[in-house]
């Protein structure tokens, strides 16, 4: 089973989280920021990714050591449940349209880390949520999966939808990458033989 349960405390976080690759999209979500909930939820819906995160942090500082310090968990968590990346498909992309909005993301489950982040989000915060943590959010990721990830944004005005496209798009190209591909469950997808 591809599965993963990681624990994260420091003097800014405290983090749970599972996650089941091969799930159904089921989630339970409480990280103490709205948005970031309301994405994640969505995250695992897309990917079909049964996903749980409870974390508390100092928000009444600011949200961004949590949302930080969730992407750096779920990060963690991608990488055990992948172990050594036999028989994955390894690379995924997606371009997913969210009203007037149009992200492209592709990804490489390559063991190498690197965001090229593409996004224009033209206001400051959604709800009270600061708009500039998204990317913190996904470089604490790949950081922590050793993940390839490029997000692009092709059309968009609206920040919310800008934001959603991007988690939802993000969901679908891992999906697609971690799927395991029929005939090749004992194979690294690399003619190294390693990820």
């Amino acid at each position: 089973m591809r599965t993963s349960e990681i624990s994260r405390v420091t003097a800014e976080t405290d983090i749970r989280l599972t996650l089941d690759l091969d799930g159904r999209g089921a989630s339970d979500i409480d990280t103490g920021v709205g948005f970031l909930d309301h994405m994640l939820t969505l995250f695992a819906k897309h990917g079909r990714f049964d996903l749980s995160v409870n974390a508390k942090g100092d928000n009444y500082v600011d949200d961004h050591h949590t949302v930080e310090d969730v992407g750096i968990v779920l990060g963690q968590a991608f990488a055990e449940a992948l172990g050594d990346k036999r028989g994955i498909y390894r690379y995924g992309d997606c371009i997913l349209p969210m009203d007037e909005a149009l992200i492209m993301t592709a990804a490489d489950i390559s063991g190498r880390d690197f965001l090229a982040y593409g996004l224009e989000i033209p206001t400051e915060k959604v709800g009270t949520f600061d708009t500039e943590l998204v990317e913190e959010f996904w470089l604490g990721f790949v950081r922590n999966a050793g993940i390839t990830l490029h997000i692009r944004q092709l059309a968009g005005s609206n920040s919310h939808h800008i934001i959603e496209g991007t988690f939802k798009s993000a969901a679908r190209t891992l999906r697609q990458a971690v799927s395991m591909e029929k005939g090749y469950a004992n194979e690294v997808p690399s003619t190294k033989g390693l990820l």
